[in-house]
């Protein structure tokens, strides 16, 4: 008996040794304290539209954190019931169930593990090494026992439970319970059932083996085993836990995918600029958990990608039959080489030493490969040179809309399918020439400079001085061939002639003082100084020209485009505010008298279908944009509140419509504005429609009223309208 005490006393004596050397650090460094207080996890970065959706995340690891009051009861219940059903009474170390584990063992019985909660806490935030050998082993258990009990002194029994569920693995690339409740039921933390809290707390054990999507049935017996286990410790009633194991397994599985979503266009044109900040400040876009607030209104980035995707379908089908047995790139086949040039295969093949000869093979053999259509993804075979072609044939498509007042951009539409065709169709860089939606920036010289748009100007081809072979006509000569008009109807009917009669009169520094306009607008594109930029002839991005076109519907004051709006870190501090530049660009009566001007383009001019036939209510404005051959079509609407912009084309400017009704701005772009505008103001939580443009408070000293003004000057021809 003697010696047993002895022995006893000795194992209790090296145990405190060997716990003292280890908090003495002697067998490797503890976590320190600091790290107790802030556990180094991935969170993802999350982005929140600014009405409070989630819209997208920037991650290594799927996680985003949840509080312990967003956790359902059902999934506490089924984690305690199974994993440490005595986690309220003990201090981080279960001794009762250790001594279990000892006692089971001598008689050579198994029993689960008496890993607590706490303990499986301090495994997930500081992971083990690999052991070597069985002390290694044991020091690790060890040190784990120590981080527990440190974590139980320094946090509540609920933040252990939300600690413990923020940090856990469930597959499908979601880390933590807030993702994982995402990704396979669809659903918030709190609003899971019992049987889906089930079958997450079952997969912790193995998430893939026990993994409902590649493994349903073992699935289905680990969710009846912590069904059980809760019915064992009266967290469920017999009844229930009868009823609830016979139930399927009913997923909403959707695993994260940066092309799904909401706004990956804008999601992806955010990530780069996210990037370059968190570079410049200090912050990980993947790992720190920044919470991202934006502009974005989910309602209406949803309404904007709807009318971008119909309308563009629609008008596929129309472009197929326009060239039905052509190609339409005709004989500039150059550019199928240029595409084969630029895709991945070519790259690769390249950089691997594959000759010219090599690559030409490879791109006409056929392979297996999945294709986009608008009636879903295909399965085919086909030649990398055909599928080259097969894609030439898409029309894309770019939209943007913004509260001209706030300069906050509610919605972003790059393109048609972001899996597919990747390239931002909207931001700065994407740029396309513009049409006749620059022409008002040429009348708006005219006003700003006293003009009233009754002024009767002769319609007639215009030459300037100095550029002989320069010789442009009217779009349609036939049908608005009289030979004057106000600069009301120039406009109206975006007749060349009267837009060039503006530049001339403007000057041989016309051109440069309407490229100072448009930068005053927020333009940036390079811009040439001739005359021929009164028609549109520069390229620039929809993000320039809406915000161009918000100068007129916020009292002629510039509003940057905006869409951030706050950057918070994880711990809730704002990291970065954002407030937009602006620039006093033009006079408010200037930008009054161009939205009634604009006005009257959608009320009876190339826009007139806006009113008559998408009846958008109120005050609407517009300008429609067609480029040479029907290469671009635009369209630009502003109401008092919003402004969007809307450019059509191909990827290839050879590669057009060759009519009027098929391929210029109001029949390639302004469907997409109406259809979108239709649905954003019959919901009267997004908009509110304004009967009128408020004019100046001020009286207007350019007139325009026409009858008034040709009281004034009897020499002039009424041509006003109505």
């Amino acid at each position: 008996m003697k010696w047993l005490w002895i022995s006893v006393f000795s194992g209790i004596l090296l145990l405190s040794l060997l716990i003292l050397s280890i908090t003495l650090g002697w067998f490797g460094e503890l976590p320190p304290l600091e790290e107790l207080e802030n556990p180094k996890t991935y969170l993802a970065s999350e982005i929140y539209s600014e009405d409070g959706v989630v819209i997208g995340k920037y991650y290594l690891q799927n996680r985003s954190n949840s509080n312990y009051a967003d956790i359902s009861p059902n999934l506490i219940n089924a984690l305690i019931s199974t994993e440490d059903i005595r986690f309220h009474e003990h201090s981080g170390i279960d001794f009762r169930g250790a001594a279990s584990i000892v006692a089971y063992s001598l008689i050579g019985k198994k029993l689960r593990g008496a890993s607590t909660i706490t303990q499986q806490l301090a495994k997930n935030l500081f992971p083990r090494k690999k052991f070597d050998n069985v002390f290694n082993k044991a020091t690790t258990k060890l040190k784990e026992w120590i981080t527990a009990v440190r974590i139980e002194e320094r946090y509540t029994k609920e933040e252990i439970i939300t600690m413990y569920f923020n940090t856990v693995e469930f597959g499908g690339n979601s880390f933590g319970i807030s993702s994982a409740s995402k990704t396979f039921f669809g659903k918030k933390p709190i609003d899971l059932t019992e049987v889906e809290a089930a079958m997450l707390v079952g997969m912790l054990k193995a998430p893939t083996r026990y993994s409902p999507v590649s493994n349903p049935e073992n699935a289905m017996r680990r969710r009846n085993t912590v069904l059980n286990q809760m019915r064992k410790n009266d967290f469920l009633s017999d009844d229930a836990f009868d009823s609830l194991k016979i139930k399927p397994i009913e997923l909403n599985y959707q695993e994260d995918d940066h092309n799904d979503g909401l706004a990956p266009y804008f999601r992806e044109h955010l990530r780069l600029e996210l990037l370059e900040w968190c570079e410049e400040n200090g912050f990980n876009l993947y790992k720190d958990g920044l919470k991202i607030y934006t502009t974005i209104n989910s309602k209406m980035q949803a309404m904007a990608e709807e009318a971008v995707y119909n309308h563009a379908k629609d008008h596929q089908r129309k472009f197929y039959n326009h060239w039905k047995g052509r190609e339409p790139w005709g004989t500039y086949t150059e550019l199928i080489d240029a595409g084969m040039k630029r895709s991945d295969r070519y790259r690769m093949m390249k950089a691997a030493g594959a000759s010219d000869e090599e690559i030409k093979t490879a791109f006409n053999t056929k392979v297996k490969m999945k294709v986009f259509s608008y009636n879903g993804d295909i399965d085919t075979v086909m030649t990398p040179l055909d599928s080259i072609k097969y894609y030439k044939y898409f029309m894309q498509c770019g939209l943007m809309s913004m509260d001209p007042r706030t300069g906050y951009v509610k919605a972003w539409v790059g393109g048609i399918n972001h899996k597919y065709f990747k390239y931002d169709h909207v931001n700065i860089h994407s740029k396309r020439q513009v049409g006749s939606t620059f022409k008002p920036l040429v009348y708006t010289m005219a006003i700003d400079n006293g003009w009233s748009p009754c002024f009767v100007a002769p319609n007639q081809p215009v030459q300037f001085e100095g550029y002989p072979d320069y010789n442009p006509k009217n779009a349609d000569s036939k049908k608005y061939n009289e030979p004057e008009m106000t600069l009301f109807r120039g406009l109206q009917f975006s007749v060349n002639n009267i837009v060039l009669y503006l530049m001339k009169q403007l000057g041989p520094t016309g051109p440069n003082s309407v490229i100072e306009l448009g930068k005053k607008m927020g333009i940036t594109s390079k811009m040439e100084p001739y005359p021929a930029i009164a028609l549109g002839v520069s390229d620039i991005s929809v993000y320039e020209m809406v915000g161009a076109y918000s100068t007129y519907a916020n009292k002629g004051v510039w509003t940057e485009p905006v869409y951030v709006t706050t950057i918070l870190d994880k711990n809730g501090n704002v990291v970065r505010e954002v407030v937009p530049r602006t620039v006093e660009a033009i006079s408010e009566q200037t930008a009054y008298i161009m939205e009634k001007m604009l006005e009257r383009v959608t009320a009876h001019g190339t826009a007139a279908k806006i009113k008559y036939q998408y009846l958008i209510p109120g005050a609407v404005g517009g300008k429609t944009g067609t480029t040479q051959n029907y290469s671009d079509g635009w369209f630009m609407g502003i109401t008092p509140s919003l402004v969007t912009g809307v450019w059509t084309g191909f990827e290839d400017r050879a590669i057009h419509f060759r009519s009027m009704d098929l391929g210029s701005g109001s029949a390639m772009a302004m469907p997409i504005w109406g259809n979108y505008m239709k649905k954003v103001t019959a919901d009267t939580s997004l908009f509110k429609v304004e009967a009128q443009f408020e004019a100046p408070k001020q009286p207007l000293t350019v007139e325009i009223n026409c009858e008034s003004y040709n009281e004034k000057i009897p020499d002039k021809v009424e041509l006003f309208e109505e």
